[in-house]
């Protein structure tokens, strides 16, 4: 489609809000498209006039709006009434109505607590639906992350700080995965593996020793992938030893270990999860329908979830989670429904319900639901998700939102009370410093007096990290240095 933007610079928004209604098309800045839009500013004394005008497909609409120079709410007000005015007409066009309306950030309930605090819950939620056209139930979700995620960001003070090992080896591939993750079952990355978790162990050590010489709190450790458990029990006991001897995890309040896929779960690696004092496991069904998991690509079946599951509860995890997907390819409605009444049945302390993403780095190429209009399917499962699990015990604490996500909905982390998942809300809200080792990782730290935020990346891949290392030592001094040290 072609997206045209004359006497201003707000291309960011007005890109954003229709690629809300057409997620597949490329915006193009010129040329014939049978989707076109045309947006324009002008400058007065009193604020700007702005004019929206769309054809779609031989269907014509515009409107016209005035954003004034000393707007009550934030400021960007001339850039939100453009978006509402794209989204005015747009709606009328497509009839399709986006539950989120015209906010497309990542993170909802971040905003709804900046909202709350500047008008209170009221005009917070007012804000939600009349300036930025979300629906009363997406109102009502974010409000309900946003007060439950406040509780856990007071946790953090000014000295805290959260680890994030990466462990980027999974057993194959899933269709839908955006992820740099490497099949061990390819010659390459069994040859990586090796370095791999060498070079981890002393990138570890070495961020332990500045944690420690910065006198930073550990508050939680989130080992992630890629699929951890991937790894041998051996290689995953290395790990977990050199990670006890390189910080203190006294005061630790959570350390999550993610067993992401039931097939390479086994006793063996979950005695030394247990052993090292992992208090919480993910295991991650993604669906109960055996024909659907074939179809993703993932070599598992839910017996084998279910087998996990059980050897975990044997073993005295009383914390793990679940994770299922809203959208996979062949799965329905009734499908969903099935995965969480069994999953509800098993009663995992957290179950994450995700909306399937067209990531162009995945594999998956189109599903049957992929337009924005087609995510009916997908609304209905996310529905159902509410109404379940808030009947079953288990309160929405933890939301995101990513791009071309069916729909345009979002990712809930649901929880019984008192076993949220602390890492997913510091690391989600930025409210204190991540250090983060491995390939792929990304350090991010936040300035305790005004919250300034900086990023470390390491290397992408596990052969370029094992071949650089060293650059990866020398830009992690930054950290020493930011803090002032």
């Amino acid at each position: 489609m072609v997206l045209i933007n004359s006497g201003h610079d707000m291309r960011y928004g007005t890109e954003n809000i229709c690629r809300v209604f057409f997620p597949n098309e490329t915006v193009k800045t010129e040329g014939d498209d049978r989707k076109t839009v045309f947006t324009s500013a002008k400058e007065t004394e009193s604020g700007t006039l702005l004019h929206v005008s769309a054809d779609i497909d031989g269907t014509h609409a515009e409107r016209d709006g005035f954003a004034e120079n000393d707007a009550e709410y934030f400021k960007g007000e001339c850039e939100k009434t453009l978006e509402r005015l794209i989204y005015s007409c747009l709606s009328e066009i497509t009839g399709y109505v986006p539950p989120w309306g015209i906010l497309t950030g990542v993170r909802p309930s971040k905003l709804m607590t900046s909202c709350i605090e500047k008008y209170g819950g009221d005009g917070a939620k007012k804000y939600f639906t009349e300036k930025l056209f979300v629906s009363e139930k997406k109102t009502k979700l974010a409000f309900d992350v946003a007060k439950r995620e406040k509780t856990i960001t007071s946790l953090s003070r000014p000295d805290s700080f959260s680890l994030y090992i990466a462990i980027p080896f999974c057993p194959s591939r899933c269709s839908y995965c955006s992820f740099v993750s490497h099949s061990i079952t390819g010659d390459n990355a069994k040859k990586l593996i090796p370095d791999y978790v060498r070079l981890l162990k002393d990138e570890i050590k070495m961020t332990g020793e500045t944690a420690k010489e910065l006198k930073l709190k550990l508050e939680s450790v989130y080992i992630g992938g890629g699929t951890p458990t991937s790894l041998s029990a051996s290689e995953i006991d290395e790990i977990l030893c050199e990670t006890e001897k390189s910080f203190d995890l006294s005061l630790c309040r959570e350390f999550t270990v993610e067993a992401g896929r039931p097939d390479t779960v086994t006793d063996e690696k979950l005695k030394a999860l247990k052993t090292h004092g992992v208090t919480r496991i993910s295991i991650n069904p993604q669906t109960t329908d055996d024909d659907v998991l074939e179809r993703i690509g993932r070599k598992h079946t839910n017996a084998q979830t279910e087998s996990a599951f059980y050897a975990a509860r044997k073993l005295g995890f009383d914390n793990i989670n679940t994770d299922v997907i809203a959208g996979l390819d062949g799965d329905t409605p009734e499908g969903f429904k099935r995965t969480l009444d069994r999953l509800c049945f098993l009663s995992p302390e957290s179950i994450t319900v995700h909306t399937l993403a067209l990531k162009r780095s995945s594999t998956m190429v189109s599903v049957d639901n992929a337009e924005s209009k087609g995510g009916e399917k997908v609304e209905k499962m996310l529905d159902f998700a509410q109404e379940k699990l808030n009947g079953s015990g288990y309160f929405p604490y933890y939301m995101y939102r990513q791009s071309r996500c069916i729909g345009n909905f979002e990712n809930v982390g649901w929880s019984k009370d008192g076993y949220e998942c602390l890492y997913n809300v510091f690391m989600m809200e930025e409210c204190h410093t991540v250090l983060s080792c491995g390939a792929g990782a990304v350090t991010k730290l936040r300035r305790p007096s005004d919250g300034y935020i900086e990023r470390i990346f390491n290397f992408k891949y596990p052969y370029e990290y094992t071949g650089r290392f060293g650059e990866i030592c020398e830009r992690k001094k930054r950290i020493a240095e930011f803090y002032g040290g």
